[in-house]
């Protein structure tokens, strides 16, 4: 075994302690991301988002959860089929009430304060988060907290992500089709200041190692995180051909770099069934290990 593989253990190696029929679904996305009985999860990056704040808020669901799904940035308004309840109000008052009077009638709400085109909602403030943590009886938040315009990568603004105070889990996204391609602007979002963090030059290719840095570098994808949160990083699209082999040496190498905040990676399909292909993680030594 590499030396640099022995931190690296994989989730899969657990698979056997699983009936049949466990094995046969793949992982979920509640024990893949390691939920607690109650979170506020920031969703920052790019590459499937919105896509994954939703099919999380489902499987939350169908576990009897209560679960509350908004931005503070701006996502496609939700088809019907993936929330059970929409309220679009620019007074953040009446949003408030809204969820408390709903959220033990449908159990699954989304909220947002405005429809600005495009078939787009505008986002609620990272304060009416933390107010609504404090006051509904609710499981969880789910919040799309950053922007990406579509594209599978990014590096953040100035201003961006904007994750909540009250957030207690940031999932950091990037989408594998990302690498490989020119750091073009219709091609990745803000290439100027990916080229910046990882040392690309624009137009030139997102490597494997790239990726790795985007996930890693105090500036890059996950950058404000409230220090009392976990970090998890997310790479979806490994249905793409070659798509696993790159996610695996990506979390690889994400996982040799032992950042302290990052607990695991995930390889994720998330367009697919299972959603979830693999899980990594380092090796905890030391007190409370295990």
């Amino acid at each position: 075994m590499n030396p640099d593989q022995k931190t690296i253990y994989s989730l899969a190696e657990k698979q056997s302690g699983r009936t049949r029929k466990e094995r046969e679904a793949g992982w979920s996305l509640i024990e893949s991301l390691g939920l607690k009985e109650r979170e506020v999860v920031s969703l920052v990056g790019a590459g499937g988002k919105t896509t994954l704040m939703f099919r999380l808020a489902e499987e939350l669901l169908q576990r009897g959860k209560r679960v509350v799904t908004t931005t503070t940035t701006k996502i496609l308004e939700p088809a019907g089929k993936e929330t059970l309840a929409l309220c679009v109000d620019s007074n953040e008052e009446r949003l408030k009430e809204f969820a408390l009077d709903h959220i033990g009638q449908y159990h699954h709400i989304t909220i947002g304060r405005e429809r600005i085109g495009m078939g787009k909602l505008k986002g609620i403030s990272p304060e009416l988060i933390g107010d609504l943590w404090g006051i509904l009886q609710v499981d969880y938040i789910l919040v799309e907290a950053d922007g990406a315009a579509g594209r599978p990568v990014k590096a953040p603004r100035e201003m961006e992500p904007v994750i909540p105070a009250s957030t207690t889990l940031v999932v950091a996204i990037a989408g594998m089709d990302g690498v490989g391609t020119e750091l073009r602007e219709e091609n990745v979002f803000q290439p100027e200041r990916i080229s910046r963090l990882t040392g690309i030059p624009v137009e030139g290719r997102l490597t494997e190692e790239a990726m790795a840095v985007l996930m890693t570098h105090s500036e890059g994808v996950w950058k404000g995180a409230p220090s009392s949160s976990r970090v998890i990083v997310f790479l979806n699209k490994v249905d793409i051909p070659g798509g696993v082999g790159k996610g695996m040496r990506v979390a690889q190498d994400i996982l040799r770099r032992k950042h302290h905040r990052i607990e695991r990676v995930v390889l994720g399909q998330l367009k697919k069934e299972p959603p979830v292909v693999e899980v990594m993680m380092a090796e905890r030594t030391g007190p409370g290990s295990g």
